[in-house]
């Protein structure tokens, strides 16, 4: 009878071991803010968050829909158990809540982009403060963001380093004009590279740049160089420009690398690794 049993459960866990659906990787939250005048769905990796030392590295990914295709808890597996993921989601208002802090595009659209900081900044920090009862400091927080809200991520750096210390821009939107575009003046009225050349002084925060060969075909100044780099290299070339420190901005570039998320996630374990200053590999 003992054996009889125990072959019984032998051949359960089995069967359950094979077909039973993994565990989540993250624990959902919906924060209702009331800058954006919806609830936000956050992310939150692992999903069991059990630290609350003050060391723990907060990376946040704006665009946190994407990040649950990238499979994020592989990749935590390289790295110190003290990092703590935080995916934000956009929803259909992106082109509104996405863009620079400091003004709308020409058409309008990132009109809610200061908003957005607001909800990060005094919103969702605490509440990830209340809720996982830690707080981050400055210069082991990071956001980072995918196209469009890249724009954001960089802009959360520049204006709020007392919060987050690096940005990473995947495949930035750097393109995000102030006025239309003009052939005779193709480089001219990108805000982020004409706030950049308009400082006296650079915040202290460290950038992290990427884009791939493959994000776009366009090339709108016939220089031979798709605008999704060329945008890239120009404002790194302006930080720089600016004095900002060797060690503190980075560019990768990858070959084949396209405009989505299975490039970006690709990048990704490159950027925390960049971003709590390890070897590069």
């Amino acid at each position: 009878m003992r054996k009889l049993t125990k072959l019984l459960k032998s051949i359960l866990h089995q069967a359950f071991s094979r077909f039973s659906w993994p565990l989540k990787a993250f624990r959902e939250h919906l924060i209702k803010s009331s800058y954006l005048d919806r609830t936000v769905t956050v992310d939150v990796y692992p999903a069991r968050w059990r630290s609350t030392d003050e060391s723990t590295q907060l990376f946040c990914f704006l665009d946190g829909q994407d990040v649950r295709q990238m499979n994020i808890a592989a990749h935590l597996k390289r790295f110190p158990a003290n990092i703590m993921v935080v995916g934000i989601h956009a929803n259909a208002q992106r082109m509104e809540e996405y863009g620079t802090i400091s003004q709308a595009d020409y058409a309008g659209r990132g009109a809610k982009a200061a908003a957005s900081a607001r909800f990060i900044i005094e919103e969702l920090l605490p509440y990830l403060e209340q809720h996982y009862a830690f707080r981050p400091k400055a210069k082991n927080s990071y956001v980072a963001g995918f196209s469009l809200s890249g724009l954001l991520a960089f802009d959360l750096a520049w204006h709020y380093p007392q919060h987050f210390a690096t940005a990473g821009v995947f495949s930035g939107a750097l393109w995000w004009r102030s006025k239309k575009f003009r052939k005779a003046e193709p480089d001219a009225n990108r805000i982020l590279h004409t706030q950049v050349a308009a400082a006296n002084e650079l915040p202290d925060a460290r950038f992290w740049f990427q884009a791939g060969t493959e994000d776009e075909q366009e090339d709108r100044n016939n220089n031979g160089i798709i605008d999704a780099i060329d945008d890239t290299l120009q404002l790194i070339n302006l930080l720089k420009d600016k004095g900002i420190a060797t060690t503190d901005v980075y560019y990768l570039e990858m070959e084949g690398g396209r405009h989505e998320p299975a490039t970006w996630a690709r990048a990704l374990p490159h950027f925390i690794q960049w971003s709590l200053r390890q070897p590069m590999t």
